[in-house]
């Protein structure tokens, strides 16, 4: 918790944690069943591996070294739990509800950090800089997605529409709205709707 991101970066690393904490992503993929509820949640069978989750830290710019407990994964998975309500959102306003409702219920005063001086200066949404990692997750994400609301006027992400997926994702180009996390998630539901089509034709 010593570095300063890029807006995109924070919120990058963002999708990422949700969609490890979450039971998504790289470690320990659990789908949503198919006529779930899409901002419903895929909790983990278990609190997910503090080691997976400080790679994923690692790999998007927490300096080493990350040493998570068992204690401080349960807390980001709550949080990234919370997280899932910003990119289940169906509109704009929808998703600016759920960040406000996140912002006034859970993320601490907005305040400026250079980490006694090891970074440069940015802003934090946590109590200090010892926050526990799951009040730093919450705050840092909130203020990278809110960010990236206001600086676009759309929602910041979405989950992805494949049943079999529903991994979160951010949208941060123009154009239609996506759908899909991935081209491979795309893909896959196109070959299924065509395969459908098929059997009934």
């Amino acid at each position: 918790m010593e570095h300063s991101l890029s807006v995109r970066a924070s919120a990058e690393r963002t999708v990422a944690l949700v969609n490890a904490l979450t039971g998504q992503g790289d470690t320990g993929t659990r789908p949503a069943s198919p006529g779930s509820d899409p901002a419903s949640v895929p909790h983990p069978a278990s609190v997910p591996d503090p080691d997976a989750i400080a790679r994923v830290l690692l790999a998007h710019g927490e300096p080493a070294p990350v040493e998570l407990t068992v204690d401080d994964v349960a807390e980001m998975n709550a949080a990234a739990v919370r997280l899932r309500e910003v990119f289940a959102a169906p509109g704009l306003a929808a998703a600016a509800t759920a960040l406000n409702r996140l912002l006034g219920g859970g993320a601490g005063p907005l305040r400026l950090s250079s980490h006694g001086g090891r970074t440069a200066w940015h802003p934090h949404l946590d109590s200090d800089d010892e926050a526990p990692w799951g009040e730093w997750l919450l705050g840092a994400s909130c203020l990278a997605l809110t960010v990236l609301l206001w600086d676009h006027q759309r929602p910041p992400g979405g989950l992805c529409a494949s049943p079999a997926c529903r991994n979160v994702f951010l949208t941060l180009g123009g154009g239609p709205p996506r759908r899909y996390c991935s081209r491979r998630c795309a893909t896959r539901e196109r070959v299924a709707a065509h395969r459908r089509a098929a059997r009934t034709a």
